[in-house]
């Protein structure tokens, strides 16, 4: 029997255990029940009293929680114009534990047409790029009219599993004129792990020669970014430390965990805990022998909970050992948020059984207080699920291509704007100068040195992937 088909037996079990069991503890260590007597009355109240400041009703029951501005009103009007939104029939979808399990387990079907790219890195590792290249059934619809199509750079769960939401989004990006490619980390997916190093849970790194390596494919390509539940951590990570050199136009996180150290200390519901720890045993488990030199093989495969996996793995390393305080103060998804100069748009539900109920897990200041950071939140959809029935897709993938299309019209707005206001002062200063000598304006020096330093470097980066074009 093939690893994923014990996993997959190992979690229906679990499930059909889940159905009879209700409700449910957290895994040991827990320090609170998933859905106790409180939360329930919170969850069929709808979005929380924590985020009634400054929250927008949207169709369907959902809150659209930010900072007042020019951007979040064109957010706004796209979202309430959405038909992805509009209220649906309760259907036996509509549990957020099954919603969260059909997104996991349910295996994927027929998927997208996939070319895969494997990356070498400055330290000879490897990441994996699938760039998704059809079925494309009912044609392709052009997206950002007038230039090139734009690159969706998707990004996994942090535990390599590639889900059929992830390829749906795929599809769907691919209908609407994207191109679609989906980053795996090392080991992930397929991806051989040439050297004992692994990506830890917040080092964007790895993320920045890719990101590099798909900016020299398609240059004049706009980019936007996706990422699937843990792996928020990563493009949050990646955003922050970059900043306005991001090259991303625009990203959008589902049920994206934001309190990730929080998050495995106390621990998951046990079919979850288990279930995600099982497949990061098997993942690692053909590598076993290869990080023996690195880790406590024999420790990491007894771990019995997500948080002592991942502090045996990255914290009691035997070449480099360092405490859990630093790891996290290395690998916290948030540590340079206010750095960021992208839109987020942050996809989340109030009965999310795996991140747990929003005033714990959402940090609501994020917010009210940034102007690049949107959150959706609705009263149901579970982890990474937003389904509604067959054939359509997630509604959460709907609502991301569309805002991704509002934003490429507000920034396209403005750049307009801007060129207009440029040349009305260049025709008024023409006319002040009529007939005068003047001698022509010339940038300053510093800006001269880091326009030259920008270019220099970019070139170094990319002399690296001459023959991958």
């Amino acid at each position: 029997m093939p690893p994923w088909a014990a996993v997959l037996v190992l979690l229906l079990a679990a499930l059909a255990l889940l159905l009879l069991l209700r409700p449910w503890k957290r895994a040991v260590g827990a320090r609170t029940s998933v859905l106790d007597h409180e939360e329930q009355e919170a969850v069929s109240k709808g979005p929380t009293d924590q985020f009634s400041d400054r929250r927008e009703p949207l169709p369907g029951g959902c809150s659209l929680i930010c900072k007042p501005s020019a951007l979040a009103q064109c957010l706004l009007r796209a979202l309430r114009r959405s038909a992805a939104l509009e209220p649906a029939l309760s259907s036996w979808l509509s549990g957020p534990h099954l919603q969260t399990f059909c997104h996991f387990i349910l295996p994927v079907g027929p998927g997208p047409e996939l070319a895969r790219e494997y990356l070498q890195l400055a330290d000879d590792g490897l990441v994996a790029l699938d760039w998704v290249i059809g079925p494309c059934a009912r044609g392709r619809r052009v997206t950002n009219s007038g230039g090139l199509p734009p690159v969706l750079l998707v990004i996994p769960n942090a535990w390599g599993r590639l889900t059929r939401n992830v390829l749906g989004l795929c599809l769907l990006a691919l209908e609407r004129g994207y191109y679609p490619v989906i980053f795996h980390r090392r080991g992930h997916h397929g991806c051989p792990l040439v050297s004992p190093r692994l990506q830890p849970f917040g080092d964007p790194s790895d993320l920045k020669e890719a990101v590099t390596y798909i900016r020299f494919r398609h240059p004049a390509a706009p980019l936007f970014a996706v990422s699937e539940g843990s792996g928020s951590a990563l493009l949050l990570s990646y955003l922050g430390e970059c900043g306005s050199s991001s090259y991303v136009t625009g990203a959008a996180c589902i049920s994206p965990v934001l309190r990730c150290r929080e998050w495995l200390e106390a621990g998951l519901p046990w079919p979850y805990e288990r279930g995600f720890l099982l497949h990061q045993k098997i993942t690692l488990g053909r590598y076993a022998s290869a990080l023996e030199d690195t880790v406590d093989t024999s420790k990491l495969f007894r771990s019995s909970s997500l948080r002592e996996f991942e502090e045996t793995l990255f914290c009691h390393t035997k070449s480099f050992p360092i405490s859990w305080d630093t790891y996290w103060d290395l690998n916290d998804p948030l540590r340079d948020v206010d750095e960021a100069a992208v839109p987020v748009l942050c996809i989340c539900s109030a009965d999310d059984p795996v991140c747990g109920p929003p005033e714990r897990t959402l940090p609501t200041e994020l917010f009210q207080s940034n102007p690049y950071f949107f959150l959706l939140l609705s009263n149901r959809g579970g982890h990474c699920g937003f389904l509604r029935p067959e054939p359509l897709p997630a509604w959460s993938h709907e609502v991301i291509l569309e805002s991704f299309k509002a934003l490429t019209e507000f920034f396209r707005m403005e750049e307009r704007m801007k060129g207009l206001s440029r040349r009305r002062t260049s025709f008024l200063g023409g006319r002040r100068r009529w007939g005068g000598l003047q001698k022509r304006e010339v940038s300053s020096p510093s800006n001269l040195e880091i326009f030259s330093w920008k270019r220099s470097y970019t070139r170094k980066i990319l002399r690296r992937y001459p023959s991958e074009n």
